[in-house]
């Protein structure tokens, strides 16, 4: 029998939800491409619930006690005398999430004898140290494509928050004030504008088939090239690297993952290269860009809005400057964490997790290590520091 160490994030300050705001979701059984949706053979949960919180246990508890395993839920997750360093030694299996991840350090998987599986809830394994994963012969899995639209949303979202200077017109509402050059003086249409997303996977190209109906020109970067019939249907303008897009772009939304290539492409060079009052958005990871060039950018004016709900670490501390900083549209880590995108990652979970204890192979696009190398979505997205 094995020991599954989940950590979530906590519940709502309020409770536990004893209701909500919407009856149910609407069904979706596969993803742009034909990816079928997760299929575990059945789940303990209402789809629409909120599953990534603590007491919402992504719906496995049932599932994992009535085959005599073990679960243990935490939420607390930093430090020597973290409930997750304490249950980490002897716990077979790991989860958690992008939002709220247990950072699996190599010295932590040194530690974890026992450890042959970490499961992330969600898309991002960037928070396992992968070249440890591979030494010592743990498998990671992800539910890949499970929150994709939902962060193309979000960044959509976000464009038109910074673009049409919304956040801070909406503050003037909620504080009883009518000032509307206050609310215009930052406001201007996205259509027309340029705009160019690095990395152009799941995730960038639903935003490029989001964005395309605002009439604006669409520009994109990624080591793997998208078909020309995609460039054509969109009126794509591919570019050989982020260096070559970004000075032609109005707005740039970064959607790669976090490897040795990615990781602080976005520092003072880079960002000095943009034009001056660009958009930066990402919903990937933060130390894809550098965090105190970011403000930089945004005090001294090259850039004129940053917004996105990755930070570095998660939870961000109080002082982190990516609270304070001007013209910024930060959230907490929620992007992919509606209750929606829940239903999916959570009954991906239990797709893997069936999988792994009936000794079956675990699906293709799931896997990012298995079998002491990158595979599956590992091979095709991340690279390895060896």
């Amino acid at each position: 029998m094995a020991k599954v160490l989940c950590v979530l994030y906590d519940d709502p300050t309020e409770g536990y939800p004893a209701s909500y705001a919407r009856d149910g979701l609407p069904v979706i059984d596969h993803y742009p491409g034909g990816q079928t949706t997760p299929t575990p053979e059945a789940v303990d949960f209402t789809p629409g619930h909120l599953l990534g919180s603590v007491s919402g246990e992504l719906g496995l508890r049932r599932f994992l006690e009535a085959a005599g395993h073990t679960l243990v839920v935490t939420s607390d997750k930093e430090g020597a005398g973290s409930v997750f360093d304490r249950e980490l030694p002897d716990a077979d299996i790991v989860i958690s999430q992008p939002f709220w991840p247990a950072y699996l350090t190599a010295d932590r998987i040194a530690a974890a004898k026992n450890l042959k599986l970490a499961v992330t809830a969600g898309i991002g394994s960037d928070h396992v140290d992968l070249d440890a994963a591979i030494a010592h012969g743990v498998t990671v899995a992800e539910v890949t494509y499970c929150n994709s639209i939902s962060v193309a949303e979000h960044v959509v979202m976000s464009i038109l928050a910074l673009v049409r200077n919304y956040l801070p017109s909406h503050r003037v509402a909620v504080e009883g004030g009518w000032n509307i050059a206050d609310c215009v003086a930052r406001s201007y249409d996205l259509e027309g504008m340029q705009v160019g997303t690095v990395a152009a996977g799941r995730i960038g190209l639903a935003v490029l088939r989001r964005l395309a109906p605002f009439d604006v020109a669409l520009h994109y970067t990624d080591r793997h090239r998208l078909p020309r019939a995609v460039e054509e249907e969109l009126g794509l303008t591919f570019h050989e690297s982020a260096a070559d897009m970004v000075p032609h772009c109005d707005v740039v939304t970064v959607n790669a993952p976090l490897h040795p290539e990615t990781e602080g492409l976005f520092g003072d060079e880079l960002l000095g290269t943009m034009k001056r009052g660009a958009y930066l958005i990402n919903t990937a990871r933060a130390r894809i860009v550098d965090r105190d060039a970011v403000d930089r950018a945004l005090r001294d004016g090259r850039l004129a809005g940053y917004a996105g709900d990755v930070w570095f670490p998660q939870p961000a501390p109080a002082d982190h400057p990516w609270r304070s900083m001007p013209h910024h549209g930060m959230t907490p880590h929620i992007s992919g964490s509606s209750l929606s995108a829940q239903a999916r990652y959570a009954a991906g979970t239990r797709e893997i997790l069936e999988s792994w204890f009936a000794g079956r192979p675990i699906r293709e696009e799931y896997l990012i290590v298995d079998g002491g190398a990158l595979a599956g979505a590992g091979a095709h997205s991340y690279s390895v520091s060896g």
